[in-house]
């Protein structure tokens, strides 16, 4: 197996450099480009192209590259399925916003929580993530921004910092975050230090594993939380969410609030609107009713939170169907009208399966690829 370079210290970098009786002095040029995301050694223009050619029969750059790359119809987002050493794969996704560029990373390779309306959880559970792994995706689209920057002539580099930079960090890719706790946290340190990607510019979202809140708790960065909700009660939770069986509603939003009000931060609670086609083909709300707004609005009433409304995405695999239109504003106007803050997604990316819930272990079915 290859040697990945960017998991390397600078000293077992440049022990790697020398050790092919190149000067020291080219490791740091190598620390240079690893650090920029630099997907081969064919990019690294200042290194001898022998030494280009000998490190490609060796090593890699990154612990992640492109299997392939899928453009949204509006140019705006971009997913990205990356392979990892062993072979298992993974996505991220660079969404181009008005406030900067947000990237969304996968925290494991696969999902154990089997949420019965998500694609990310169909395979199962891989594995963890290692940090390097989860920073790489990052890297990653840093890489894209900036290769677009150098091809669009129109696009000055004293222009807009947000037309090559990563501004945002949102966790809320294949996995369950708060089980890999550890090297999240460590992944979040590191996008902190290395790009200075500000705490609250960061999103950590989970299905409510309190253990992992409580980490967070104490580990004491005023990160953004979301908590993935979706339901009012615990008998509707228990059927859509496995993880309700061992933690249910009010524990996780005890302590999901606990966290935010550490950090005087609102806490986000996302909730997917679903419904079904009944025997006769009618489409039946599953847990956007009026009365269900009602209960959401009861549980959650003087907290500060914004509740995410997120029209269900197609899975293939799953039974489910997106609520209309009206059954979408009616169960908003309710949560309004009890003091509620909340919102529509705006979805980003759906023609190429990148919205909420739609992210999964591979990507084989796709077929359009840059």
């Amino acid at each position: 197996m290859k040697t990945i370079l960017f998991n390397l210290t600078p000293a077992e970098l440049q022990d790697f450099i020398t050790r092919l009786g190149e000067p020291k002095f080219r490791a740091k040029q190598i620390e240079d480009w690893l650090n920029r995301g630099a997907p081969d050694f064919s990019v690294m223009k200042n290194i001898p192209e022998k030494l280009r050619q000998k490190l490609s029969e060796i090593a890699v750059t990154l612990p992640v590259k492109i299997v392939k790359k899928l453009e949204s119809s509006d140019k705006q987002t971009t997913k990205f399925l990356l392979q990892l050493n062993d072979a298992e794969q993974i996505e991220c996704v660079l969404m181009r916003t008005t406030y900067g560029n947000s990237v969304c990373v996968s925290s494991q390779a696969g999902c154990a929580m089997g949420c019965k309306f998500c694609a990310s959880t169909l395979l199962g559970l891989k594995r963890n993530l290692t940090i390097n792994e989860i920073y790489s995706q990052i890297l990653v689209a840093q890489w894209e921004l900036r290769s677009a920057v150098t091809s669009d002539k129109s696009i000055k580099a004293n222009g807009d910092p947000n037309n090559f930079d990563v501004s945002h960090i949102v966790v809320m890719g294949t996995g369950e975050p708060l089980q890999n706790t550890e090297n999240v946290i460590g992944f979040i340190e590191k996008a902190n230090k290395d790009m200075g990607i500000g705490w609250r510019r960061i999103t950590v979202s989970t299905c409510g594993v309190v253990p992992g809140i409580q980490d967070l708790i104490k580990w004491g960065r005023p990160i953004n939380l979301a908590i993935s909700l979706h339901a009012p009660t615990n008998d509707l939770r228990d059927t859509i969410m496995p993880i309700n069986h061992k933690y249910k509603l009010e524990e996780v939003l005890e302590n999901a609030f606990k966290f935010s009000d550490l950090h005087n931060r609102q806490l986000m609670i996302e909730y997917i609107l679903l419904a079904k086609k009944n025997e006769n083909g009618e489409t039946v709300l599953y847990n956007c009713t009026q009365e269900q707004a009602e209960q959401l609005s009861k549980l959650i009433s003087g907290k500060n939170c914004m509740v995410n409304l997120i029209p269900w995405n197609t899975v293939d695999e799953r039974n489910f169907v997106s609520p209309s239109g009206n059954a979408v504003h009616r169960f908003q106007d309710i949560l309004i009208k009890n003091g509620i803050h909340t919102r529509i997604r705006r979805e980003r990316g759906q023609d190429i399966g990148s919205a909420c819930g739609q992210l999964r272990l591979n990507n084989a079915k796709d077929n359009k690829c840059n």
